[in-house]
C-alpha cells in the first residue's frame, strides 16, 4: 500500500464536537492505502512514518469527500418539456394529460434497456465527481414493474464499476402507483413491488428500502407493510415524507427504526421528536422545494433544538430536483432554509454517511475512509457562498490521487 503525506495545508475534519469545522491550520495528513493512518498540526507528525509520496498543497483546505445521500439519477427520459408547458401556462392538469409528470418518466423507463440507463446516468454521475462527491445512493422508482426496477438497480450497481465512485442502491418500488393499476394501490404493493423487493434483495441489489408517504402517493399504513417486508430481508428503511402535508410518515418510520425521512417541509415537533428518538437523520432536499416553488420549509430551528442531524443531497431526478450540484444544494440549505454552512457542509459529509447507515467516512480522522477532497478556498464557507463556481481542486477516492 502506498502511504501518502499530504501538507502545508488546512483541514477540516468535522469531527463531532469540534466546532468550527474541526479546523487544523498548518496541517498534515497521511494516508495508509484507503485508510486515513493519522492528521494533526503538521509539527507534531510522527517521525515514524514511512511516506512514499508527498504532495505539498500550498494552504489549500481539505475536507472529508462529498456524499450524495438521496439520489434518482437512473431513469429514462427528460421532462424539460413539460417544464417549458408549466412555464408557459400549462396546469398540472394538462401537463398530466400531455403525458407529462412521474407517468413520463415511467414510460421512458421502461423503454429503456439496463445499458441505456447506464449510459444515460453516467454524465450525472461525472457533474458530481467533479464537485467532489465521493459515494452517492441511487434510489429506483420509475419503473414500477419488476424488470424496469430491477434494471433500474442492476444499471445502479454498475455506475462503480465505469467511475470511481462508491454507489448504495435502494429500492422505491413504493414511489407511485403505476397507469395499469390505477386506483389499486394495494394491489400494486402485493402484486408488484413486495415481490419485486424480494427478487432484488435475492439478487444482492438492494442496501435499503425507501417509500412515498403522501397523499398522491402512498398511506403510512401501506408504507408499513413495505417495510415490514423489508425488516424481514434484515434492510434498513427509510422515507420520502411530510413534503406536501403531515400523514405521520416520520413518526410511522421511527417505529422501523428508519435510517432518515426525507424532505419533511410539513413535519410537526410530535414528528421530529420521534425521530429523535429513534436516532434517524433529517435529510433536506432544497432542490424540489426551489423547483416547484413551495413554500412551507422543513422545521429546521425544531430539528436544531431536538438534536436530529441533518444532511443535505440534490434529490437528483427528472422532475422536481433536476440537478446535479451538491455545491449547489449547500447554498440553497443556506440560503433558502438558513442553515449554516458548517451545516451545510456537515450535511453533505459525517450526517450524509449517517443518513446511509455508514460510520467509516464523512470525517476526517484516523481509521476511517481515505476519501478526501482538497479545494481552492481559503475557508469552509466558501463552499456554501458561492453560486455556480466549483473550487475543487483535487478529489482522492480510496486514498487514490
Amino acid at each position: 500500500m502506498t502511504r501518502i503525506l499530504l501538507k502545508n495545508c488546512r483541514v477540516a475534519t468535522l469531527q463531532a464536537g469540534q466546532a468550527p469545522y474541526g479546523l487544523i491550520d498548518n496541517a498534515a495528513c497521511v494516508l495508509d492505502g484507503e485508510i486515513i493512518a493519522w492528521v494533526g498540526a503538521e509539527g507534531a507528525l510522527p517521525t515514524t512514518f514511512n511516506i512514499d509520496q508527498t504532495l505539498d498543497l500550498q494552504g489549500r483546505l481539505v475536507t472529508p469527500a462529498l456524499i450524495d445521500c438521496h439520489t434518482h439519477i437512473v431513469h429514462g427520459g427528460n421532462r424539460a418539456q413539460e417544464f417549458e408547458m408549466r412555464l408557459n401556462g400549462a396546469s398540472y392538469e394538462e401537463v398530466a394529460r400531455a403525458g407529462g409528470g412521474i407517468i413520463s418518466t415511467v414510460k421512458a423507463t421502461r423503454a429503456a434497456s439496463e445499458d441505456d440507463l447506464l449510459t444515460a446516468a453516467l454524465p450525472r454521475v461525472d457533474a458530481m465527481i467533479a464537485e467532489g462527491v465521493a459515494l452517492i445512493e441511487v434510489k429506483s422508482g420509475y419503473g414500477l414493474d419488476r424488470t424496469a426496477e430491477l434494471n433500474m438497480l442492476r444499471a445502479a450497481r454498475r455506475l462503480a464499476g465505469c467511475r470511481p465512485i462508491e454507489v448504495r442502491t435502494t429500492f422505491l418500488g413504493a414511489h407511485a402507483t403505476p397507469p395499469e393499476y390505477a386506483g389499486r394501490d394495494d394491489a400494486y404493493l402485493e402484486e408488484v413491488c413486495i415481490p419485486t423487493l424480494r427478487a432484488a434483495h435475492a439478487e444482492g441489489l438492494v442496501d435499503a428500502v425507501d417509500a412515498f408517504c403522501e397523499g398522491i402517493a402512498f398511506q403510512p399504513e401501506q408504507v408499513a407493510r413495505v417495510f415490514t417486508v423489508a425488516e424481514d430481508l434484515g434492510l434498513p428503511v427509510k422515507i420520502h415524507a411530510e413534503q406536501l402535508s403531515n400523514l405521520g410518515g416520520a413518526k410511522m418510520a421511527a417505529g422501523f427504526s428508519a435510517l432518515s425521512a426525507d424532505h419533511i417541509e410539513y413535519l410537526d415537533e410530535m414528528g421530529v421528536q420521534s425521530m429523535a428518538k429513534a436516532g434517524m437523520t433529517a435529510v433536506i432536499l432544497p432542490g424540489a422545494f426551489y423547483t416547484l416553488h413551495e413554500t412551507q420549509k422543513p422545521p429546521i430551528v425544531l430539528l436544531r433544538t431536538h438534536n436530529v442531524p441533518m444532511a443535505v443531497s440534490t434529490d437528483a431526478n427528472p422532475g422536481s430536483s433536476p440537478m446535479t450540484s451538491l455545491l449547489m444544494a449547500m447554498n440553497m440549505a443556506c440560503t433558502l432554509f438558513r442553515l449554516t454552512p458548517e451545516e451545510a457542509l456537515v450535511g453533505t459529509t459525517r450526517n450524509a454517511a449517517r443518513a446511509l447507515g455508514l460510520t467509516d467516512r464523512g470525517q476526517i480522522a484516523p481509521g476511517l475512509r481515505a476519501d478526501l477532497a482538497i479545494w481552492d478556498v481559503e475557508h469552509p464557507a466558501e463552499l456554501s457562498y458561492r453560486i455556480g463556481f466549483n473550487p475543487l481542486y483535487r478529489r482522492i477516492f480510496g486514498g487514490c490521487l
